[in-house]
């Protein structure tokens, strides 16, 4: 199949239906495997063999369940890998399909966008890595070591059966990459306070996750005679206590360097403040807990999100429970989170313990040996742009593979406003034809670096 290279401000209508296609497959990933429609993840996998003729011909392509665990042997004929490139083709499921400019799975494209669940999050970068090895391949370029492209298809849940187990197939071939690259950050305008740059932010590692849930068991009855505190009553003032009392602020490391990268380009008098930062950490940390965006990098944030019980008005309830979500900053644990929140609530008729899964927090995340590679290709993309680090305040594939590469990068060349961020796992989720062909091209220049000569 021949391929033309996009031009750098737009796709052409091909590449962009290739994209769109994908999109049409309603890969909804579910926490109870049974609900899962497994059909659309085949319809999705016999679309990118057809797509991509000469990356199924001349890589090797082994399967996790619907992962997809591509290997493209170095022309250098060595043990060493260059590369672990992550994507995932799951999606989340559309809650409200009518607030939506077009059907979440119409695949619709127009002059400007790609309109459909899973244009940013995260089947563009899938199809763009596919588009510049393709093109790489048909252009006679080479990786000099290894490269592994690492497709997930169950990201949104966990990872469990996808991201884990090809994560412990290369832990058993022995490999360690120079680097890991996956979803996370991006490249905003008018996002952060105080800088009108464009501003890249490799993300250099990730928060923890944990979810807490705080139950009660009481005796019941009716409600003209209630005691003096129901469990209803118990519980929400457990869970005020816990939202009242967050974590303390504190400025890591990696914060401190996402800082001192942006001063440059920050507006007096955070520019002269940020000369000092290190040493006025309390007020550094201030600054940055008066917006949510920014308070998410200096703490560990407590979010209250399900409360329940109770069967009737006129019934005093004999249970209730309330789930509070936990992104965990570096140097906290998801043990310090339960250990917190018995703390503050002091109630011991209240149980806490952790609801589902949970993940701890990037352990020394900082910039890696190759960061300055991908910063390079991230200023050959999009010209302009200031350049910094930063942490991934989800969870992404990449915790599984963590120990598989000397430097780990979440990132992905796309400009998008703070109205664009919502979009992702909300309504009319779109990519625009503009940020799809720096996608591409952006992994293409990636793989032209791998493929050079070492120095």
């Amino acid at each position: 199949m021949t391929r033309t290279a996009p031009a750098a401000t737009t796709v052409d209508d091909a590449t962009a239906e290739r994209l769109a296609v994908a999109l049409r497959c309603v890969t909804v990933s579910r926490e109870d495997d049974s609900a899962t429609d497994h059909t659309q993840f085949d319809r999705l996998a016999a679309h990118l063999e057809e797509s991509f003729p000469l990356v199924h011909a001349r890589l090797e392509c082994e399967l996790f369940g619907h992962s997809r665990l591509y290997r493209w042997p170095g022309s250098a004929d060595t043990d060493r890998t260059s590369a672990i490139l992550l994507a995932h083709m799951d999606v989340v499921p559309v809650d409200d399909p009518d607030r939506w400019t077009h059907p979440p799975f119409s695949g619709t494209v127009d002059a400007e966008f790609i309109w459909g669940r899973g244009a940013i999050d995260d089947k563009s970068r899938v199809l763009a890595i596919l588009e510049a090895v393709e093109a790489a391949l048909a252009a006679g370029v080479q990786p000099r070591d290894t490269v592994y492209l690492a497709f997930g298809h169950d990201e949104e849940v966990f990872g469990d059966q996808g991201a884990v187990r090809m994560a412990a197939r290369l832990r058993e071939a022995g490999v360690h990459a120079e680097l890991l690259l996956d979803e996370g950050g991006v490249i905003t305008t008018g996002v952060a306070d105080g800088v009108d740059t464009p501003v890249a932010t490799i993300m250099v590692g990730e928060k923890g996750y944990a979810t807490v849930r705080l139950s009660i068991a009481a005796t019941g009855g009716h409600s003209s005679m209630p005691g003096r505190q129901t469990a209803v009553g118990q519980l929400a003032r457990a869970v005020a206590r816990v939202q009242d009392h967050p974590f303390p602020l504190r400025l890591t490391p990696v914060t401190l360097d996402m800082l001192t990268r942006l001063r440059d380009v920050m507006k007096e008098p955070r520019r002269s403040l940020l000369s000092i930062a290190r040493f006025v950490a309390p007020a550094v940390t201030r600054i940055m807990a008066a917006r949510p965006q920014s308070e998410a990098l200096v703490r560990t944030t407590t979010a209250p999100t399900v409360i329940r019980g109770g069967v009737k008005p006129n019934v005093l309830p004999q249970k209730a429970e309330a789930f509070v979500n936990f992104r965990i900053l570096p140097g906290d644990s998801v043990a310090d989170v339960l250990a917190h929140c018995r703390k503050v609530i002091r109630d011991p008729e209240i149980t806490v313990e952790l609801a589902g899964a949970s993940s701890e927090p990037s352990a020394t995340p900082s910039a890696g040996p190759v960061f300055d590679l991908v910063a390079a290709v991230a200023e050959a993309t999009v010209p302009g742009i200031a350049v910094t680090v930063g942490l991934v305040p989800g969870a992404t594939d990449s915790r599984h593979y963590d120990d598989l590469a000397g430097t780990r990068c979440n990132f992905a060349p796309i400009i998008l406003t703070g109205a664009d961020l919502e979009r992702i796992h909300g309504s009319d989720e779109r990519i625009s034809r503009a940020n799809y062909a720096r996608l591409i091209t952006f992994n293409r220049l990636l793989i032209d670096r791998l493929a050079a000569p070492r120095d």
